[in-house]
């Protein structure tokens, strides 16, 4: 299985991530997920693969989140979904995919929880914080 990473080019967050995937030496898939949005079914897989619930998957910030009031404990999960694919910008990113797994990568380094060689060495993140990668033992 290759590598996939669900990524918007306009988020550093998302670039750190992709970057420290291909100093891992992998080139992995990109999917921009704003342009081509998973199906319903796939970010529901993802949603679960995480561990997480689709209220923990919504993105707040630079997006209608607060207009649609969704912070109201009211919206069921199928409810919130809804949203997510009416408004991809709601679904938080990025998101890396591999055969160890899937993260939502944020911050950056949690890509290196599923990577198959995470000792990238030190990485800068464009904002100058540097991340150290895990010893293995």
């Amino acid at each position: 299985m290759s590598i996939i990473i669900y990524h918007n080019p306009d988020c550093g967050t998302s670039r750190n991530a992709l970057a420290m995937i291909r100093a891992s030496g992998e080139e992995p898939e990109i999917i921009e997920y704003l342009k081509t949005p998973p199906s319903r079914g796939r970010l529901v897989e993802l949603i679960r693969q995480m561990g997480m619930t689709p209220r923990q998957m919504l993105r707040q910030k630079d997006t209608p989140y607060t207009e649609l009031r969704l912070y109201d404990p009211r919206w069921s999960d199928e409810e919130l979904l809804n949203f997510m694919m009416e408004h991809p910008i709601l679904i938080n990113r990025p998101i890396v995919v591999t055969e160890k797994g899937a993260v939502l990568a944020r911050p950056s380094e949690r890509v290196l929880e599923v990577l198959a060689n995470p000792d990238i060495g030190d990485f800068i993140k464009e904002d100058g914080e540097v991340v150290r990668a895990p010893v293995r033992r």
